[in-house]
């Protein structure tokens, strides 16, 4: 595994959500500024979706973007320490195939599978 090449594209990455964090933060401006000169009542509004719902929408993808760069940028100082590869959780080598799959990825298959208290499987991360 060139850890050069996979920081490249994970650096790649980073810019391509900051860019899209910033697309998303003017979108967000225009629905608050479009509120401000609507009407109170989106909640009838027979145009189409509410102000309320369209803030949401943009809250929970300007939320996901910024959980990616974190994501992102973890995965970069990992790689900038020496620690890129090993599971953060129980220090196990990651899979090649895990990593070329999700190079952000910051723990072994086991434990990302492993059950969370409430008996729900943990996301894969």
């Amino acid at each position: 595994m060139d850890n050069g090449a996979v920081r490249d594209a994970l650096v790649a990455r980073r810019a391509e959500q900051r860019t899209r964090l910033a697309w998303m933060a003017a979108e967000f401006d225009e629905v608050a500024s479009s509120a401000a000169d609507a009407n109170g009542d989106d909640e009838h509004d027979p145009e189409g979706s509410t102000v309320a719902f369209e803030r949401a929408r943009i809250s929970a993808l300007v939320a996901a973007a910024r959980v990616m760069v974190d994501r992102l940028d973890a995965a970069v100082e990992r790689i900038d320490h020496g620690t890129y590869g090993w599971c953060t959780r129980c220090g196990a080598a990651i899979d090649p195939e895990r990593l070329a799959a999700l190079a952000e990825g910051d723990t072994c298959l086991a434990c990302a599978l492993q059950d969370r208290s409430d008996g729900r499987p943990v996301a894969l991360r």
